[in-house]
């Protein structure tokens, strides 16, 4: 497999098959309160029709089914099968029948031009190699009058934590230590303005938030990592090497009386001209 965009979508997907275990609970809220906080920054009318792309567990797309009400449509879609069946059976929970989740490559969907009233994309542009690429294929989908919504780490993703776990990453394994993930390509305001706009989007407005997740002890730093992205190297680390990265992370967010993660965000919304 040595196409870069096939090799993305796969670790994609196994990454987050691994993480759904974990990717709902509790230390890992700020899924729901940044996919909510994106989908009110829309202003969705009744009765819109709403693409979600990248939708993991419902996050985004959840909300946007309630904004809408039932004459409006929803649809989700992601690589991961497992991260789909929770999306299905919390919209089943909270009654919400119209929205519909699909397991569906974002890069590649084949709607056609003018489908959707807004798109949505929460975490995910940064998964493709060519992020320019797929703004252009979600922007052509974009209705006139419609909005592309895109959201994004800012910086210091799960800081301090992070830095402790890199650290820790490349004294236990250094074969898997990376110093750059894919988005750290995108983690400031004027990127994301002009990701979209070479993307070919209009009418840009964007808003960097800063915001924290509150740990109920330092144990929850190795919840979001089994979660979110890390979880992918501890598949890959073996159960005793990820034992003692465990141990190393703990204690050190335990010494230092760490309380609470970075977790900031870049909220990107373009209209598309009537």
């Amino acid at each position: 497999m040595d196409d870069p965009l096939r090799q993305a979508k796969a670790k994609a997907a196994a990454t987050y098959d691994a993480a759904a275990d974990h990717f709902d609970d509790e230390p890992l809220s700020f899924w729901e309160r940044i996919g909510k906080r994106t989908i009110d920054g829309l202003g969705l009318p009744s009765a819109a029709t709403v693409l979600d792309v990248g939708c993991g567990t419902g996050a985004s797309a959840l909300p946007a089914a309630q904004t809408v009400g039932p004459k409006g449509s929803v649809i989700g879609v992601d690589l991961s099968v497992r991260l789909l069946d929770r999306a299905r059976a919390k919209a089943k929970a909270r009654g919400l029948a119209n929205v519909e989740f699909r397991l569906a490559d974002m890069t590649s969907l084949g709607y056609p031009n003018d489908r959707f009233d807004a798109i949505v994309s929460v975490f995910s542009i940064f998964f493709v190699p060519d992020m320019q690429g797929l703004v252009r294929e979600l922007w052509r989908m974009v209705r006139p009058g419609g909005k592309l919504a895109v959201t994004t780490w800012g910086p210091r993703m799960f800081e301090p934590a992070y830095s402790r776990w890199q650290k820790a990453i490349k004294q236990e394994r250094p074969d898997l230590y990376n110093a750059f993930n894919p988005w750290d390509r995108i983690t400031d305001s004027d990127s994301v303005r002009r990701l979209l706009h070479d993307g070919g989007a209009t009418n840009v407005e964007v808003a960097a938030e800063d915001s924290n997740q509150m740990l109920r002890s330092a144990e929850d730093w190795w919840i979001i990592a089994l979660g979110s992205g890390p979880r992918w190297t501890i598949e890959q680390m073996g159960a005793e090497a990820a034992a003692r990265i465990k141990a190393d992370n703990v204690n050190w967010l335990r010494e230092n009386k760490i309380d609470r993660l970075e977790t900031n965000a870049i909220y990107a919304i373009a209209r598309k001209p009537s």
